[in-house]
């Protein structure tokens, strides 16, 4: 069959979507390999509109149900490892999507892969991942109770992650790139805790260890000064990378490979898809903004396919 819509992405911005589509009574095909957004290892997430705390895993888990609820009928669901898109063409007056295991047909598509985290490109990192060195606060600070840890990266999830980790750690030391670009009131809470420091300008040079990570060696940008820390525990947050692998042959990407969108309505360049969230070239990424944006490309389609 021909779906109306092919929704690909199980994070905030996939899930309002899939909600949208269902209450138009939009045949869809939901194509996710799982619903773990990027929040998925928060540990509290205080910015979700209508709730005032939830953890990343919880959002994640209520979001899936959220669709499901009105999807029988409407919305089909591929999902699962092999459930990642491999390819999308053109056929004539719909889209061939192509995943790890099965094809479909759609006149429409909604991306909404999001990103990944960005990994730390230096000497050591590779070697020292899973050993001293993570991407994942939640998943793994507790392992670090009582020792001296680093966290690289002065954005919210930079801040958001020192905050957890200062719950049992002995000390954090927190080094960002440049200023930092996290919300205001979240540094200062951060910041006045007794076992926290942090350094700005700061670029991390090399991970050192033994069976397990010992120490990092970062460089003042300013100044060109080395200096080694010694710490048992890295934990990296220097952004993410948007997932547009299978689209960039297709639509126009930034320098950064987002989806540039038009903002009224999160058209990409190509006529019948549309993406919103942070796979896009939004000035702002986070759940509510990923969320609205879909919706409004709902709306959107839902006009394009009624009124071709």
């Amino acid at each position: 069959m021909i779906y109306d819509l092919a929704i690909i992405g199980g994070g905030p911005a996939g899930a309002a979507a899939g909600v949208y589509a269902a209450r138009k009574r939009l045949r869809t095909i939901f194509i996710t390999k799982d619903w773990l957004g990027q929040s998925n290892v928060s540990e509290k997430i205080e910015n979700w509109v209508g709730t005032s705390a939830i953890s990343g895993l919880e959002l994640s888990q209520n979001l899936e149900k959220h669709v499901k609820a009105y999807a029988p009928g409407i919305v089909d669901f591929s999902e699962g490892h092999d459930s990642g898109v491999k390819n999308i063409s053109k056929k004539d007056n719909y889209f061939l999507i192509e995943t790890g295991k099965d094809s479909f047909e759609a006149k429409t598509i909604l991306i909404t892969s999001g990103s990944r985290r960005r990994a730390l490109d230096v000497p050591g990192a590779k070697e020292y991942e899973h050993k001293g060195l993570t991407y994942c606060a939640t998943c793994d600070g507790p392992l670090y109770s009582d020792q001296d840890v680093v966290v690289i990266g002065g954005g919210n999830a930079g801040f958001e992650s020192a905050a957890q980790l200062l719950a049992y750690c002995k000390s954090v030391t927190l080094l960002s790139r440049s200023d930092y670009k996290a919300d205001p009131g979240t540094v200062e809470k951060v910041l006045s805790n007794p076992k926290m420091k942090a350094y700005t300008n700061i670029a991390p040079k090399e991970v050192k260890g033994e069976k397990f990570v010992t120490s990092l060696v970062y460089t003042d940008t300013k100044t060109g000064v080395d200096t080694e820390i010694p710490t048992t525990g890295i934990f990296v947050e220097i952004g993410s990378i948007p997932n547009t692998d299978f689209v960039k042959d297709i639509v126009t990407l930034t320098a950064y490979n987002c989806i540039v969108t038009d903002p009224r309505n999160q058209r990409s360049s190509i006529d019948g898809i549309w993406a919103a969230g942070d796979v896009t070239d939004g000035l702002f990424h986070q759940n509510n903004i990923a969320a609205g944006d879909a919706v409004k490309a709902i709306e959107d389609i839902y006009l394009w396919l009624n009124t071709k």
